[in-house]
This record gives C-alpha cells, structure tokens and sequence, in this order.
C-alpha cells in the first residue's frame, strides 16, 4: 500500500481503474481507460488496480463495485465515479485539476 500512497501523493492528478478480469463493462472500458492516458500525456497518471489482486487496498477504499473511478490529486479523492464512464468526462476531470495545480 506504500506505493500506492507514493503513487496518489505525487504533484500530477492520478486516474486509478478499480477493475476485475471477469468484468464485461470493466473490459470494454479498456481502450476508453488507454485513450484517456494517451490524450493526457506527461499532465496525469493513469493506473488500473485490479480489485482481485489488491483486495486489502479495495476494501480500505470502499470499492464495492467495478468498474470504479478515482480521481487523486495530491493524495486526496477529488472525483470518484461507478460504472461505465466517458473518455470525455474523465479527460475534463483530469484536466481541470492539472490546470488547478499549474496556479
């Protein structure tokens, strides 16, 4: 759990995909989840954490349900969303923290 802290508490805003391999809908969000870390570059971390692999860190989070969004900035929750999301919606989350940061 110390890397993930390490991971969250950095400057950047970190995406993290709380998912499962047996999930249809955390599957099909796969290529939204890569297309979103390749149109925010070097500006935001992206992460998936897989809740089977990781169950401590899943119920220290309170993830009850897959897929689940978190948005971390500066190691606290700023956004945190269930279930199918847009690439859109979790791009201007993103963005609006980074712009956030650089004031």
């Amino acid at each position: 759990m110390s890397k993930f802290n390490d991971l969250i508490n950095g400057d950047k805003p970190v995406l993290v995909d709380f998912h499962a391999t047996w999930c249809g809908p955390c599957q099909a969000m796969n290529p939204v989840i890569k297309d979103v870390a390749k149109q925010t570059k070097d500006a935001a971390v992206v992460i998936k954490i897989d809740i089977d692999k990781n169950q401590n860190l899943a119920n220290s989070l309170q993830i009850k349900g897959v897929p689940t969004f978190v948005i971390y900035h500066k190691g606290e929750i700023k956004w945190r969303g269930s279930g199918m999301q847009s690439g859109t919606n979790l791009i201007q989350q993103l963005q609006s923290l980074s712009s956030q940061g650089a004031r």
